[in-house]
């Protein structure tokens, strides 16, 4: 079965997430071996793009948040941690008395 995201076959994981995103993946998270020169330029494109998108951050962790939930539900398994009975901090209108 073949996936589709605006027209474009999506073929690996990778595509997936450039084409959800809109970006290359290695604009984020850099290549191996790249120069100096070439972070400072990725690193400036990066800040252009976030400064044109500023809703940019919260599409990223809406993407990231539906990958885990599809590919890896079980680290969405929260246990809450409980509080000792009786032992109770004191309010901040109590200790400024």
């Amino acid at each position: 079965m073949r996936s589709f995201i605006g027209g474009h076959e999506v073929v690996s994981d990778t595509d997936f997430v450039e084409l959800a995103l809109g970006t290359p993946v290695e604009l984020w998270l850099g290549v191996e071996g790249e120069s100096e020169m070439e972070r400072a330029a990725r690193m400036d494109a990066a800040r252009d793009i976030l400064a044109d998108n500023p809703d940019f951050p919260d599409r990223v962790s809406r993407v990231a948040a539906e990958a885990i939930e599809a590919f890896a539900p079980e680290l969405f398994n929260v246990v809450s941690l409980s509080r000792p009975v009786g032992r109770r901090r004191p309010s901040r209108k109590a200790a400024a008395a």
